[in-house]
């Protein structure tokens, strides 16, 4: 067989009016997208925002002078399989703002005020209509904790999606003093344990309340149930609630010694990372309430209560550690502050371990 030369080629390809949009990534769409979250956008931008939505970098000049040692903390992280349930119902500000509120409060753990976001989301086949929604929940996130949406990814990846599938993740810079830090490292037996309420699920455990609820029950997003006052589809799309803003005023009131953000791997991963050595949290359980969704999920899978305890946040999404003598005053600031509190335990003596009785 004869070999087409490589110019015969170009001007085949070039008469066959190939185009990018042709090939699956519509860059028109994009470019329509962007102009609508633009301003969406800019209902978060402070005087430290230096471009516009667009350019190839966000520029954000903190005040430093604000701080007498600034460190910058940052973190990464993405929804899960709470974007199933999205996908689902069709509904997308939801998750938008749970990736903001999630990375706030990872920073938030180590002492952080945030000060810009940044988000990556991709798509097998462009759809304006859920990136704006995803972005309005984003831009709601980051107004509510004064931090700037500086900029972001939009990317159209044919084949790679299943029809009506996208992926999402999100980036946070803050800034903390550096005396100011929350490390853990002052943590001594007897200190408080402060259990702040969760919003339902937050990000976490979706992969088996999905099976539990829709494959094992037979439930489907529609289905009202008694037990939590809404549909199923409305309770797992609580959004991930943010604790930014009375947490951040309690620390400048007192001290606050640890901050645990409970999300994968729940109170028995995540307290032990803040824990210095030689010290273990003990639990009481009973201390707090826990929400009607943990139940169901209970009985459903009939979970023993140490899965459960180590994949859900059972109701309290953040936990922190003060000294005994500012416990109460602690929860008094934070119930000032719309907070629900819940003196959930004590630091003892021990292995770097939570024990739960």
């Amino acid at each position: 067989m004869k070999e087409t030369p490589k110019n015969e080629k170009a001007d085949l390809a070039a008469d066959s009016g190939l185009t990018y949009a042709a090939a699956g990534v519509d860059i028109d769409a994009q470019d329509r997208t962007t102009r609508r979250i633009r301003d969406l956008a800019r209902t978060t931008f402070s005087p430290e925002v230096l471009t516009d939505i667009g350019l190839f970098g966000g520029l954000f000049a903190p005040k430093w002078r604000d701080y007498t040692e600034p460190v910058l903390v940052s973190s990464v992280d993405g929804v899960g399989t709470k974007l199933k349930v999205a996908f689902m119902m069709d509904k997308h500000d939801t998750v938008g703002l749970d990736i903001v509120n999630h990375c706030i409060n990872d920073i938030l753990a180590q002492g952080a005020a945030p000060l810009f976001f940044m988000d990556y989301l991709a798509m097998g086949k462009h759809r304006e209509d859920v990136a704006v929604d995803l972005i309005r929940g984003m831009t709601a996130g980051c107004r509510q904790a004064g931090c700037a949406l500086l900029g972001g990814e939009m990317a159209e990846l044919p084949e790679f999606y299943q029809p009506g599938e996208y992926d999402l993740a999100g980036m946070i810079v803050g800034m903390v003093d550096r005396p100011r830090i929350v490390d853990g490292s002052t943590i001594r037996p007897g200190d408080v344990l402060l259990g702040l309420g969760s919003d339902g699920l937050h990000t976490n455990g979706y992969s088996l309340a999905r099976k539990l609820i829709f494959e094992v029950e037979g439930l489907t997003a529609d289905d009202f149930v008694e037990a939590l006052g809404c549909t199923v589809g409305e309770e797992l799309l609580r959004p991930h609630r943010s604790y930014a803003g009375p947490v951040l005023s309690l620390m400048k009131q007192m001290t606050v010694k640890g901050i645990a953000h409970i999300t994968g791997g729940g109170m028995s991963d995540n307290i032990p990372r803040i824990l210095p050595e030689g010290t273990s949290a003990h639990i009481r359980l009973g201390s707090w309430p826990v929400s009607p969704i943990f139940r169901l999920l209970e009985k459903i899978g009939r979970i023993e209560a140490k899965e459960l305890f180590r994949t859900f946040n059972m109701g309290v999404g953040m936990v922190l550690v003060v000294a005994p003598e500012e416990a109460e005053q602690a929860r008094r600031i934070l119930e000032r502050e719309g907070e629900r509190v819940y003196r959930v335990g004590e630091i003892a003596v021990g292995e770097r371990d939570v024990c739960f009785a």
